[in-house]
């Protein structure tokens, strides 16, 4: 099955989704090359709009701060990753061999930077109203489940509580790179002087989350 096929969209200007399908190592390697971190740029601010929208006109009782939380889970790095991998998009990827040889068609940060970009390139191919329909079919019932339960992924407040029936506090270190309008950041949890999880984002907020769900993987698992 194609791509489009799986996204539910056929591109007019299939160059558009060529570039999407560009991962910066590719670029890197060959500077003549462009690669789909500008789409991922475009397709983060449509996804937040269309998720913010439904969130809007579906559930006028909820305040902004609900909404906000809700929109968090659902444009996270996590979701965007497994909502990636239901269609596959690691195999239609082009990367630079040694990205290839590092896993990078697995990884979370490539799979969700690179379903941010295809949202972006359909925006521009088709415009916001069938950028919409398919964020909402591929998000399916998750913005129904976020909204029955929208503190189900506040890793952060999980890992703290945890953590407090053992006497033990969470500390947070925060690295960011990169200007101003596209900052990158990268947060570690640390537990007892250990690094225990390790997160990224394009906020202070969502790297922490990132490194709290990985803490609290790994506490599961000893």
């Amino acid at each position: 099955m194609s791509i489009e096929a799986r996204l539910g969209h056929t591109f007019a200007d299939r160059d558009l989704l060529l570039l999407a399908l560009t991962h910066r190592s590719v670029s890197a390697d060959d500077p003549g090359r462009a690669d789909n971190e500008r789409l991922e740029f475009l397709g983060d601010a449509v996804l937040q709009l269309v998720i913010t929208e439904r969130l809007y006109q579906d559930y006028p009782q909820f305040p902004e701060g609900q909404m906000a939380k809700i929109r968090a889970a659902l444009v996270s790095r996590p979701t965007l990753a497994e909502i990636a991998r239901t269609i596959d998009l690691g195999a239609y990827l082009e990367l630079s061999p040694s990205e290839e040889r590092s896993g990078g068609r697995g990884k979370d940060s490539i799979l969700a930077n690179a379903m941010e970009a295809v949202i972006g390139a359909v925006y521009l191919d088709a415009g916001l109203e069938v950028a919409g329909r398919m964020i909402l079919d591929l998000w399916g019932g998750r913005i129904e489940d976020r909204a029955r339960q929208p503190g189900i992924k506040d890793y952060k407040t999980r890992l703290q509580e945890v953590l407090a029936q053992a006497g033990k506090r969470p500390a947070y270190e925060v690295t960011g790179s990169g200007p101003d309008h596209d900052r990158w950041f990268v947060a570690e949890v640390v537990i007892d002087g250990e690094v225990m999880g390790r997160g990224e984002g394009r906020s202070k907020k969502e790297a922490e989350q990132g490194a709290a769900e990985e803490a609290l993987r790994r506490l599961a698992q000893s």
